[in-house]
């Protein structure tokens, strides 16, 4: 009889996957949702006109506190979506700029600068109107405004809250 041999196969877990992180939320992610939370809560104690111009004034703050160009770009959308749809309310989003129709988000400026993306963007909600077909956008990358791209923006947020 022979003796038995020693098994000399590795366990399924190497070094290098023990040594890499774990995936999951990156810091800015993190931020992000620690602003929504903030804002959930000072939801809760205040009123609905007082959110308006709570609001109002808590938009503004996050586009004078953003870097160039995505200031300049969500100085410009803010223009934009007050001009062609005044029903929408501005809010903060997940600490961005966004707007919204009977509490709930219709369209929101993301920052290029805030999850260090290559553009900035402007996304809309499943309660913007913009279904056409089967298939259709709901976020546009911005790099800058030309007067045709103010226009086109100006009808989608027309068209999403009609």
């Amino acid at each position: 009889m022979k003796p038995a041999k020693k098994s000399t196969q590795k366990s399924p877990k190497s070094t290098a996957a023990t040594a890499k992180k774990p995936k999951g939320f990156t810091d800015e992610e993190r931020v992000a949702m620690r602003e929504r939370l903030q804002e959930l809560k000072a939801d809760a104690r205040r009123d609905r006109r007082a959110n308006e111009a709570d609001g109002e004034s808590a938009v503004l703050a996050k586009i004078a506190a953003l870097p160039q160009p995505d200031r300049a770009i969500s100085e410009r959308l803010h223009a934009i979506i007050k001009a062609h749809a005044p029903a929408l309310t501005p809010k903060t989003w997940y600490g961005m700029p966004a707007y919204a129709k009977d509490g709930n988000v219709v369209c929101f400026f993301q920052s290029a600068q805030k999850f260090k993306a290559r553009y900035a963007m402007l996304g809309f909600s499943d309660k913007a109107n913009l279904d056409a077909g089967t298939v259709w956008p709901v976020a546009f990358a911005l790099k800058e405004l030309t007067a045709a791209d103010e226009a086109r923006i100006g009808a989608l947020v027309k068209k999403a809250v009609s």
